[in-house]
């Protein structure tokens, strides 16, 4: 009897995030075509760049044909960051500066952009494109999401770029990466004034120059180490409305060769996603292991009808999954892998916190932010 309660938690949770969860999962098979733009909009794009020599002459030449003016804000890099990014286009449509120190109390992303927004106000833009240094722009991305701007009335619109999947650990682990945050943050819901969801996808977003004034600039944020979402958040809490899709043609350049790297980059915000609590970390824990581990659980060790339950609940995940696998083009096998995957998030989440705990949070660039070392 425990056992078939147990088996029906499965499939209820599953049946929740199929059909009650913003249809998450759909939004890999979706097509947002944005309405034709009406007019030519004055966009600024703000790109910040520490040590990205090899990636960012790829993301300013796709930018610069389609705004008014690009900057790079070069974040103190040890490489030819600046150099090449200066070579990448004629001056009157590029400028690149060079970042001031860190000062306390800002993210050293946050303080780039901070200082490429100052100097893109100059230009007095209609929208701010604020975009990273390995992201590759499709030809019509700054139109496209001006348009989707001004057909919904929108004052934030985001893209989630295409991730980088070529490698071994890319192709296991990648698809499930932007599947969780979807679910985490439907973007259905995101769309909807009338829900607090907010989320944004830093790689490209495009903000209204007077609703980042309306909510103190990039200061308002500048100690969020996940900036995107917490100036979806500042825009939406402030009364505007904001608008997430997934772009296949705007890309991410940056790869991932290991599944070392893959682990280190989730556990950079794993635990700030989860504001630091312990309690938090264990529900998180917990909660994993009764969506994506107990239906194969069920499946290998409970008796009839336990187990028929638990392949149900395994099923409905893998059929949630599969608009994921297909999007980034592996097999359909992959679908039914994801109690495993999703077992390497959980890793990735604990180890996120035994970073903080031993002060070195957050780190990415070279720097430690997130910690208890810089938090104190």
């Amino acid at each position: 009897m425990v056992l078939t309660v147990v088996a029906a938690l499965a499939v209820g949770v599953w049946l929740y995030l199929l059909l009650f969860r913003g249809r998450y999962w759909q939004e890999f098979s979706e097509s947002h075509s944005p309405a034709p733009a009406g007019r030519t909009s004055s966009i600024v794009a703000v790109i910040p760049a520490r040590n990205e020599a090899d990636s960012i002459a790829r993301a300013v030449a796709s930018l610069v044909p389609q705004v008014t003016h690009t900057i790079v804000v070069d974040d103190g890099s040890g490489d030819d960051t600046a150099a090449v990014a200066r070579r990448s286009a004629a001056p009157e449509k590029l400028t690149v500066l060079t970042g001031d120190p860190l000062p306390a109390g800002w993210t050293g992303k946050l303080w780039a952009v901070h200082q490429g927004v100052r100097h893109a106000l100059g230009l007095a833009p209609e929208y701010l494109l604020l975009t990273d240094a390995d992201i590759e722009h499709a030809p019509e991305t700054a139109a496209a999401l001006a348009a989707r701007a001004e057909s919904g009335n929108y004052d934030l619109v985001s893209y989630m770029a295409t991730l980088h999947c070529a490698t071994a650990a890319e192709r296991a682990l990648v698809p499930a990466f932007v599947y969780f945050f979807l679910a985490l943050y439907p973007p259905r819901w995101i769309r909807n004034p009338r829900r607090r969801t907010a989320g944004a996808a830093g790689g490209c977003i495009l903000i209204r120059r007077e609703a980042l004034e309306r909510i103190g600039g990039i200061a308002a944020i500048r100690e969020q180490l996940i900036d995107d979402c917490a100036l979806a958040r500042a825009v939406k809490r402030s009364g505007g409305g904001i608008w997430l899709g997934l772009s296949r043609e705007t890309r991410s350049l940056r790869t991932y060769s290991s599944f070392r790297e893959i682990e280190r980059m989730i556990a950079r915000t794993a635990f700030t996603q989860l504001r630091y609590s312990n309690w938090l970390l264990a529900a998180t824990l917990a909660g994993l292991a009764v969506t994506y581990l107990l239906g194969p659980v069920l499946v290998i060790a409970a008796p009839y009808p336990a187990a028929i339950m638990g392949a149900a609940a395994w099923l409905l995940m893998s059929v949630s999954y599969l608009p994921a696998v297909r999007f980034y083009g592996g097999s359909p096998l992959w679908a039914a892998a994801l109690p495993a995957i999703a077992t390497f998030y959980a890793w990735a989440t604990l180890h996120s916190a035994i970073l903080y705990w031993r002060g070195a949070g957050g780190q990415w660039k070279d720097r430690v932010q997130g910690s208890r070392r810089s938090n104190s």
